[in-house]
């Protein structure tokens, strides 16, 4: 993870789940395994594949396929809008963290969020007007491809006409950081609210974020 600012920034790119807003999928699926008795360590690992791997998560089936899926590998019996309703109210957005991106947008950095999700992220921006605080929405769902690729990296990059030097990336997946840092990119890991305001201060000095 790199932090050291030797370029000017020029867009922040912000994951969404476990950083603009709780990370409703794994507490979700974690949820799900416990009440149906499943060990959730092993549920969470499957329904992660096959959301990946059967590709949920890059648009190229449907959130009713993919939940077929999980019941047909994992013998969940539950139907699938319980399933999804149990995901979606996990998604609780931290309105501090849109307070920092207004901020950052604010001060004349370009905003964009980068995020391996679905149609989710589509029905909590209709409840929330998450869109409207960023330049750019990413979403692994529509643009065909997720963060498991370093293409994901590059495209973004180029759709926001920025270099990798004059990016910062912000995600709480220490593994997504890695390959954003692969590419050339700066990355900020989201794990404590205050570290990370502390991190965002010393990277944008001339900006007042609220306290942590």
């Amino acid at each position: 993870m790199s932090t050291e600012q030797s370029h000017p920034i020029e867009v922040v790119f912000f994951d969404f789940s476990g950083v603009l807003a709780d990370e409703g999928f794994i507490d979700g699926v974690r949820k799900i395994a416990a009440r149906n008795g499943f060990d959730q360590d092993e549920f969470q690992s499957v329904v992660t594949e096959i959301c990946y791997e059967g590709g949920y998560a890059t648009g190229k089936v449907s959130e009713a396929e993919f939940w077929e899926e999980v019941r047909k590998k994992t013998g969940l019996v539950e139907q699938s809008e319980l399933l999804h309703l149990e995901v979606l109210t996990g998604f609780a957005v931290r309105l501090w963290m849109l307070e920092v991106v207004d901020i950052i947008r604010a001060s004349g950095v370009k905003t964009a969020i980068l995020s391996d999700h679905t149609n989710w992220l589509e029905e909590l921006d209709f409840e929330h007007s998450i869109y409207s605080h960023f330049d750019r929405v990413f979403n692994s769902y529509r643009e065909g491809i997720s963060k498991r690729s370093h293409d994901y990296f590059f495209h973004a990059m180029r759709a926001m006409d920025v270099t990798p030097e004059c990016s910062l990336f912000v995600d709480d997946n220490p593994s997504n950081l890695l390959r954003a840092d692969e590419v050339g990119m700066q990355t900020l890991l989201y794990d404590d609210h205050g570290k990370v305001l502390d991190r965002l201060q010393a990277l944008f000095p001339n900006l007042i974020f609220p306290a942590g």
